[in-house]
């Protein structure tokens, strides 16, 4: 009877390793994808709203590359900016896309600092990420959306 009741946890504890380190693959992969999407050509920015006001031609003719190095750069021909970029799980046990954050911060008092977040992903493909953002403070929502030149 002991030998059948350890047999037991043992077969329960292989799953809970297994399933884990499946998880941690899995995640691994949804950000090498994210990082790699991004990290390709150049994006302009095809929705940024604001709390429900539409600011997305605060951008118009910006180009915006995510480079490997975590640099931001945003740049219309005439400006030139440079932020940063990360990719961060907000709750390293699931391997939701939900939980991974598409961090954004530019150090400037410009347009481009309503960019500055953690923003959460709604969807994302080679050509287009779609994030959006829920103010802990006043709850409003902002929506950007990247879609690749």
């Amino acid at each position: 009877m002991k030998t059948r009741i350890i047999l037991m946890m043992l077969v329960v504890l292989l799953s809970f390793i297994s399933c884990s380190n499946d998880d941690d693959n899995s995640s691994i992969n949804i950000q090498n994808q994210v990082q790699n999407n991004v990290q390709s050509g150049t994006w302009r920015i095809t929705k940024f709203e604001d709390s429900g006001k539409d600011e997305t031609n605060h951008f118009a003719g910006y180009d915006f590359t995510f480079n490997s190095t975590g640099v931001l750069n945003a740049n219309n021909g005439i400006n030139n900016y440079d932020g940063t970029w990360s990719l961060t799980y907000s709750n390293s046990n699931d391997d939701s896309v939900d939980d991974l954050d598409f961090n954004i911060n530019f150090n400037l008092t410009n347009d481009f600092e309503d960019l500055n977040d953690d923003w959460d992903f709604i969807s994302q493909t080679a050509t287009k990420i779609e994030l959006i953002d829920i103010s802990g403070g006043n709850g409003e929502t902002d929506y950007l959306t990247f879609e690749k030149n």
